[in-house]
């Protein structure tokens, strides 16, 4: 296969599906796939961002009665500890990353700007951008959309430990129908949570096309990328 024009692409890897659905944090392991799947990517020509979610190491406050503002600043110290964690690991892969964080925190991880990433991007590093958007009530998804529209990616790779988009939950309904393709308009009308809604009204204002598929088969990522349907394409 080979790349059918994606030159950019920003990927969302949730912290639930690089843990590999082990008992630790980070499945390294599993990893190691990804950033050979990523390279593969790199020498086909497409230059990659990566945002990472921390559903593996934090959930939010749900029923502990924190503060949502100090629980949402704890999921973005979560989001960092992963991309620090996946910069190395690719790093020892041979695959060339810059971690970058929405948060200023200099001793460890340099501070994300739009331009200067998109020069690492240019330069062939994978750029790892954690800390979402910087500000709590946000979800990583849109951090995603948001970093996709300010670095002009050609689409956006949802990678998740769901295969897709279902007009209802798979887990609890056997006949749940996976979408092949859904507008924005259609999920937002149709309310459903596959990725945050408000991360799908900002992709849909600003004609940003997304991929939500599975990591499952880390392949699955260089398949998105030539254009193969692995999942759900969301669009206007």
């Amino acid at each position: 296969m080979e790349n059918k024009g994606y030159k950019r692409i920003l990927l969302k890897l949730s912290g639930e599906a690089i843990s590999g659905g082990q008992d630790g944090i980070i499945d390294f392991a599993f990893l190691d796939r990804i950033a050979e799947v990523l390279k593969k990517c790199v020498v086909n020509g497409v230059q990659i961002a990566i945002i990472v979610g921390a559903g593996n190491i934090w959930r939010g406050a749900k029923g502990v009665g924190m503060d949502r503002c100090r629980a949402d600043n704890m999921g973005m110290l979560a989001t960092i500890i992963n991309a620090l964690g996946i910069e190395s690991e690719f790093n020892r892969c041979g695959l060339s990353t810059v971690s970058m964080s929405a948060i200023e925190i200099n001793e460890f991880i340099e501070l994300y700007s739009a331009a200067k990433a998109r020069k690492y991007m240019e330069e062939g590093n994978v750029v790892i951008i954690g800390g979402g958007t910087g500000d709590p009530y946000f979800t990583t998804d849109t951090a995603a959309a948001l970093r996709a529209a300010e670095l002009g990616v050609d689409a956006m790779m949802l990678a998740k430990n769901i295969d897709g988009v279902y007009d209802s939950d798979p887990k609890t309904n056997p006949n749940a129908k996976r979408y092949d393709k859904l507008t924005y308009k259609e999920m937002l009308d149709r309310r459903l949570h596959a990725i945050d809604l408000t991360a799908a009204s900002f992709c849909m204002e600003n004609g940003i096309t997304s991929y939500l598929f599975a990591l499952k088969n880390p392949e699955d990522i260089f398949r998105a990328v030539c254009g193969e349907n692995v999942g759900t394409e969301i669009h206007n």
